[in-house]
This record gives structure tokens, C-alpha cells and sequence, in this order.
């Protein structure tokens, strides 16, 4: 059976039958930016490189990691490289030799569609394909140490967590692999999966001996990482409504865990909070998004499906403030930066908000390219990588 994704773009949907084609409907034109607009944080790029041709048309998320001051990213068209985190230096690049999406070329990575992004652990790095494998590769220069196949897409990036590479496919399941191996130890199967759902996954969240994530129909899940048995679940959306579109209720967004209290949320759902070790709800509030929150002093921060941004008191889920500035820039899910929150647009630009009161505070241009991958925050610097494959740091300072 044919499954088909969606994709939201600015409050409406893009229709997606397969991986690499789509026809854009009714969609609602960004809302422009101030040109009077004054920053009240000076915001420096410290330095912007490229990666290969980044995500490209797969609609894929792109997102780079940091680790032990080093920066490691991808891209669809095989390549993946690890830059000096500081001074955006390429330490090392590898390309697999791959001619069209068929995957004419090398022999041993035929397929390296790569999809979602890096996870490194000491000297491995983990990394899935939109052909439905999984590479172990060397994190010190890229040199390839196992490959494990997988009946479907893998288009967010692995975990890596006691031995285990933890990796969520498209069709729903989530596979422990071994690390030093690519044995496939165990896998949890959801049973059914929506035939209408987004296109993405959010990162499993692994702690505690336990695996988090969000289902494609609005549930969040809990299983056992040792061997995947399900502990509970708890519902995140009811899927009413009088279309399909309407109904769908996907968990697309990551999980947050702030001490034992996980929070997390759903398209056409509700913003959670629940006991993390027994699973039973704190509160809700209605919150519809396809992306992750960002969790930043007592405070939730998130983007609506409209693109509006959101700040909750994370007690109680309690309004805090609303941003309608950058609506339906088809955002991309925030990050906080110090004492701002940080969203990238469909327009290249990247935005800062003050975490106290959600006003916009500064405001620069990576690229004229849509970002869509959740910007990431090490060392003082936040890291933006657009579709095309462009990254670049950036640094605030007093005005």
C-alpha cells in the first residue's frame, strides 16, 4: 500500500505521493518582514560553509550535530563532512560515489542518500539514507566500519546510547542496533500506520533505559531500550475532523525532558505534559505543530502551525506570550540561544526573539534558500544549516 506524506508549509499543506514530487496548494504568502525593523542584540556570523547540496528536493530536515567542538553534517547527495566547530575549517570530507538517485556508482555506499543527519558517539558516527540504510562510519575521518538495511526510509538522525544505534524508519518501527556491528538486536512495531501522515520524524529521546518519541498517529510512545517492549503510551491527539487532513494527528516533533517530565505535542493535537516514568499526564493544552519545542528556563517555547511562536510556562502550560510577527514563514522549530529564542524562515532569514516577552530582537540572512532544520546551539554559538547545504555560526553580543 502507498503511503503519502504531507509536508506544512505556512498554516496550509503540500502533498507529497512518494519522495520527490509535489504540487503546492492554497498556500498563504509569508508575512513581510518590517523594514523599520531595529535590532536590540547585535548578532555576529562568525563563519558560513556549505556541505554538499544539503537536503536538496527530498524534504528532508537536514540538521547538523555538535560534538567536542566539532560539527558534523550531511546531505542527500552523499556528501558528509566534520568542520572545527569555532572556525568552521573542514577537518575532513567524504563523498560516496553516487550518479542519480539510483545509486550508480560505489559499490559500497550505492545508496548514500543521506537523510536526517549525523549522531556521533566517541569514534562512531551513525547516519541513515532515504534508501532505507543505516551507516557506522569512522567519526575521526569518515571511513565507512559497518552498514545495516532496513525496509524504509530513515530520514532522522539515529541516537547513539549503550552500545545501541536507535533508529526510527519511515514506516513506523524503531530499530536497537548493535554499534560496533549493525546487527539489528531488536525492533518495535507499531502495527498500523496512517496511510496520511507528515513527512518527518522527531529524534528519539533516550534515558534512563528508556526510548521516547512521538507516533505518526498522535500518540507518545515509551519503550524499553534493551529490547523494545512497549511500557506506554499516551495520547497526544484524537484525529477529529471531517477530512483525512483534518483527522491527521502525527507526532512529528521531538521529545523534551526536563528532569522526570517529559512534554511533548501533535499536529492538530495538544501540547502535553506527562510523568515521564509512569506516563501519566500533568496537563494539556491545545498547541497544534509539526515541530519540536525548545525548553528554556520555566518557560516552553514552540511554532504553531500558522508560524506564530509560542512561550508556556512549563508548569502548568499557561500562555506566557504570542508572536505573530513571522507568520506564515513556515518556521522552523526554535532553539534558545541564551535569552532568545531562535527560528530559521522559508526565506533564508533567521530571526531572535526575547525569551521574556517573544519581541524580535535581531535579525540576519543565511541564504536566499528555505531553512527548515531546527537550529543548534553548542558553545556559545548557534548553527544554521539551510536546504541547500549552507551552515553558518553565529554569535551574540551587547548592543
Amino acid at each position: 500500500m502507498k503511503r503519502f506524506w504531507l509536508i506544512v508549509v505556512t498554516g496550509s499543506l503540500v502533498a507529497l505521493a512518494g519522495c520527490h514530487s509535489f504540487k503546492k496548494e492554497n498556500i498563504q504568502p509569508p508575512t513581510p518582514l518590517a523594514k523599520d525593523f531595529k535590532p536590540t542584540v547585535q548578532v555576529t556570523r562568525v563563519w558560513k560553509e556549505r556541505v554538499g547540496h544539503g537536503a536538496g528536493v527530498s524534504g528532508v530536515r537536514m540538521e547538523p550535530t555538535v560534538v567536542n567542538g566539532v560539527l558534523y553534517a550531511a546531505s542527500t547527495d552523499g556528501a558528509i563532512a566534520a568542520l572545527d566547530a569555532n572556525t568552521g575549517k573542514t577537518l575532513w570530507e567524504t563523498k560516496s560515489r553516487t550518479h542519480g538517485w539510483f545509486g550508480w556508482g560505489d559499490k559500497k555506499r550505492k545508496d548514500a542518500f543521506y537523510a536526517g543527519g549525523p549522531a556521533v558517539d566517541g569514534d562512531l558516527l551513525a547516519i541513515g539514507t532515504l534508501d532505507g540504510h543505516v551507516y557506522g562510519l569512522s567519526s575521526k575521518d569518515g571511513s565507512q566500519r559497518w552498514v545495516a538495511t532496513l525496509p524504509s526510509e530513515v530520514i532522522d538522525s539515529p541516537t547513539i546510547n549503550n552500545g545501541l544505534v536507535l533508529v526510527r524508519t519511515q514506516d513506523g518501527r524503531v530499530y536497537g542496533l548493535d554499534s560496533n556491528t549493525g546487527e539489528r538486536r531488536w525492533v518495535n512495531d507499531q502495527g498500523s500506520v496512517p496511510l496520511l501522515s507528515l513527512r518527518g520524524n522527531g529524534s528519539l529521546l533516550v534515558t534512563n533505559g528508556v526510548v521516547f518519541f512521538g507516533s505518526d498517529d498522535g500518540k507518545l510512545m515509551a519503550v524499553r531500550e534493551d529490547n523494545g517492549e512497549k511500557l506506554w503510551e499516551q495520547k497526544l491527539a484524537t484525529g477529529e475532523g471531517r477530512t483525512d487532513i483534518e483527522r491527521m494527528n502525527d507526532a512529528d516533533g521531538g521529545v523534551v525532558l526536563d528532569g522526570s517530565t517529559l512534554y511533548a505535542s501533535a499536529y492538530h493535537g495538544s501540547l502535553t505534559a506527562v510523568d515521564g516514568p509512569s506516563g501519566r499526564p500533568l496537563w494539556a493544552r491545545p498547541f497544534s505543530t509539526y515541530t519540536s519545542m525548545a525548553l528554556g528556563g520555566n518557560s516552553l517555547f514552540g511554532v504553531n502551525t500558522d508560524s506564530q511562536v509560542w512561550a508556556f510556562d512549563k508548569s502548568s502550560g499557561a500562555d506566557m506570550w504570542k508572536n505573530d510577527d513571522l507568520k506564515y514563514r513556515w518556521l522552523t522549530a526554535p532553539a534558545v540561544q541564551g535569552d532568545y529564542v531562535v527560528v530559521g524562515d522559508i526565506e533564508g532569514y533567521v530571526h531572535w526573539l526575547q525569551t521574556g516577552d517573544g519581541a524580535l530582537a535581531g535579525r540576519e540572512r543565511l541564504s536566499k534558500k528555505a531553512i527548515r532544520a531546527e537550529p543548534v546551539v553548542a558553545n556559545g554559538l548557534v548553527y544554521i544549516e539551510d536546504v541547500e547545504g549552507h551552515i553558518a555560526a553565529y554569535r551574540l553580543g551587547a548592543k
